[in-house]
């Protein structure tokens, strides 16, 4: 077999244990996620597995419609990145670069204003970018906040309505 060949097989053996390892790890975390947000629910009146299936269903859309939230669906996620325009330090610097050269032709040096202006301009899209960026980030730790207490709220209106059909809830 050619060094071409091994390469190739060795390349293939390296991407199927890449997708391997990346889906167990996927996978774990799947399951750690609903671990760490579900309920201990116990039947203390002796319930069938049929009635603690209609009572789970029945208290799982009561408290979603208690709580407005709703684990099983994905929380809506919003971005500035696609609201914003990319490019701001390439159109400051554009903005910047026209308005130094018309300030250098006033003064006799229109390129020497160019690249002053082209400098200050790159500098403030490049503030401009940081603060867009800064802005989302905050975004989205309020929307991380807002679904957490989502969340609380949910387990605590499903805990009551189960309570309230004979369940003991941890």
């Amino acid at each position: 077999m050619s060094l071409h060949g091994k390469c190739s097989l060795l390349t293939r053996w390296f991407i199927r244990q890449l997708v391997i390892m990346i889906f167990a790890i996927g996978l774990v975390a799947a399951v750690a996620k609903a671990q760490g947000s579900s309920l201990s629910i116990y039947p203390s009146n002796g319930q069938t597995p049929e009635q603690q299936a209609k009572d789970k269903y029945e208290c799982t859309q009561w408290a979603a419609s208690q709580s407005g939230s709703n684990p099983g669906l994905p929380a809506p996620t919003t971005s500035m990145t696609a609201q914003q325009p990319r490019g701001q330090v390439a159109r400051g610097a554009a903005r910047g670069a026209a308005l130094g050269a018309v300030g250098g032709a006033i003064t006799g040096n229109a390129s020497t204003g160019a690249a002053a202006g082209a400098a200050m301009g790159g500098a403030a899209g490049g503030i401009r970018r940081r603060q867009t960026k800064r802005e989302e980030r905050q975004q989205q730790a309020n929307a991380q906040a807002a679904a957490s207490s989502g969340q609380d709220a949910y387990n605590r209106a499903l805990a009551t309505c189960l309570q309230g059909r004979g369940y003991t809830v941890n």
